[in-house]
């Protein structure tokens, strides 16, 4: 097996063998355009590429060095967490944070002890998740009716009252669809009382990747005005909805149910085999979880409920790492008592 950086030459024969958006060299772009050092590299066989991943190193203030960042690559094994090693050392890291695309339905066993035995063998403990735990995933490959059939009663009567109301949904993944999702995003948030990342982060996302394919933007109108609006990823036949944000005005008309249902025949349509819904709470969810909502609102249309492994800090200097743990603890207590607050 040779290992080696993935050359810029290269940049379809790396995306036809990972898993993930973010494991996408479009997202990559993206992220060397905020600041984030990337490092890209393959495993080669016969001088077949088997497999492939990237690394973000963020720099942390205050007490230096960097924090890598491995969102959804492939499954753990030796020669990946040599190569993050090795990756992480160079870039001076305290560690890097593993979250694999690796999941198994709930109501499935999962094998996960055995991968937890083996990356806490290799200086692997349990982090600070990034991404949740769970999600909603959806089969597209049956046809349109068993997919609409598969929605909860209630989730049908909300998607036809939309279409009695007339609302209807467009595609606008044009500089103004941004524009547009990340006015609408302002106001979600102020009314929500959650974090999301900044108008300029999305601007960057748009002028790096916009192009690309990978980003497409929907729009839920309601008499001449956009009340939702969803920035959905398309990769490797797989579609997700990452990012999403809707008005106050007119719920009544159950824009973000059709809005939904839309996307499950887009994404059907379109030939993708899969619809990752992106996060949702576990099996027992807890209705007095602010998430509980949202959770309850995918769980509607049909999908199926998806375990990850988890997020696991690879730790390279655990003096330091220990520190950092800290010092987020109490970052993420203020954090949490400021939008209490504010709300």
């Amino acid at each position: 097996m040779l290992l080696r950086p993935i050359r810029d030459d290269e940049q379809q024969l790396y995306d036809s063998v990972v898993q993930h958006p973010l494991q996408s060299w479009a997202w990559g772009e993206f992220r060397k355009q905020t600041g984030i050092e990337v490092e890209r590299v393959g495993f080669f066989e016969g001088g077949k590429l088997i497999n492939a991943f990237q690394v973000f190193f963020h720099p942390i203030p205050l007490i230096g060095g960097t924090a890598g960042y491995c969102p959804k690559a492939y499954m753990p094994d030796e020669e990946q967490i040599q190569a993050l090693r090795q990756l992480g050392i160079a870039h001076n890291a305290l560690f890097v944070k593993l979250e694999p695309n690796v999941g198994h339905k709930v109501d499935s066993p999962s094998g996960f002890e055995s991968v937890d035995a083996f990356l806490k063998k290799n200086d692997c403990v349990p982090g600070k998740p990034l991404f949740t735990k769970y999600t909603f995933q959806m089969d597209l490959t049956t046809d349109e009716e068993k997919l609409f059939g598969n929605l909860a009663s209630k989730t049908r009567y909300n998607v036809n009252v939309a279409k009695k109301k007339d609302v209807k949904i467009y595609e606008n993944t044009t500089k103004e669809g941004m524009d547009r999702y990340i006015e609408i995003l302002q106001e979600t948030t102020s009314r929500q009382g959650f974090y999301a990342h900044t108008p300029d982060y999305f601007r960057k996302m748009w002028d790096t990747i916009g192009q690309s394919g990978m980003i497409r933007i929907f729009e839920a109108h309601y008499q001449d005005q956009v009340l939702v609006s969803w920035v959905m990823f398309a990769f490797n036949n797989r579609l997700y909805y990452p990012y999403g944000a809707s008005r106050s005005v007119f719920r009544e008309v159950m824009a973000s149910t059709l809005m939904m249902w839309e996307m499950i025949r887009f994404g059907h349509l379109s030939g993708n085999t899969l619809f990752d819904m992106w996060g949702s709470l576990g099996p027992n969810p807890d209705e007095k979880d602010p998430w509980f909502g949202f959770h309850r609102f995918k769980k509607g249309f049909g999908a199926e409920l998806v375990e990850f492994l988890g997020t696991y800090d690879l730790v390279l200097n655990p003096r330091m790492y220990k520190l950092f743990t800290v010092i987020e603890k109490i970052r993420w207590s203020f954090l949490r008592f400021k939008a209490k607050f504010q709300r």
